[in-house]
């Protein structure tokens, strides 16, 4: 079942965002990636078995902040 995940980051420049996409980009099961936001700092990804917890995980171990807005099943 598809998955709709939104997750809020605190980056400051466009290298930590192109970085966020990456790591989203190679999470097992994703099949779209994009930034939204007015700010430029949610992160939607869109996936099949998306696993929520450790995507947000990783964004954390390399953008040191990161957090789970909406988990929405499509």
């Amino acid at each position: 079942m598809t998955q709709k995940i939104l997750v809020k980051l605190h980056v400051h420049c466009d290298k930590c965002r192109t970085k966020a996409l990456k790591i989203a980009a190679t999470a097992p099961g994703v099949t779209k990636v994009s930034i939204q936001g007015e700010d430029r700092d949610h992160l939607e990804v869109i996936g099949d078995g998306v696993d929520a917890v450790c995507l947000t995980r990783a964004m954390r171990k390399k953008l040191g902040s990161a957090d789970i807005v909406i988990v929405q099943q499509m």
